[in-house]
């Protein structure tokens, strides 16, 4: 069974988040930090990997997504935190996933 992932991304600053589903994490990282994604992460720089949940079920991981999409800022933050006190780029801890 494959796993399915939940993760955050966030730009050089800390300031912009982004919240995004996949099963395949480090290739979907990858390709967010090369500018291979079109759209809001390549606009506003967003290619630091900040938090990551890992799934069974795709569907579980999407239920996630959404729920997070929905939470305050605020909220977010405090979660990273709790995961990632500094906020360092987590890519290399995932690429030996």
């Amino acid at each position: 069974m494959q796993n399915s992932y939940v993760y955050i991304l966030s730009n050089k600053n800390d300031n912009v988040l982004y919240i995004g589903v996949t099963s395949n994490i480090v290739k979907r990282v990858y390709e967010h930090k090369n500018k291979l994604v079109e759209g809001f992460t390549e606009k506003y720089n967003i290619e630091k990997l900040v938090y990551y949940e890992i799934f069974d079920d795709i569907e579980l991981a999407i239920e996630r997504e959404k729920q997070l999409k929905n939470w305050h800022k605020d909220w977010k933050r405090n979660l990273i935190t709790s995961f990632n006190e500094e906020w360092k780029g987590l890519y290399n801890e995932i690429s030996k996933l």
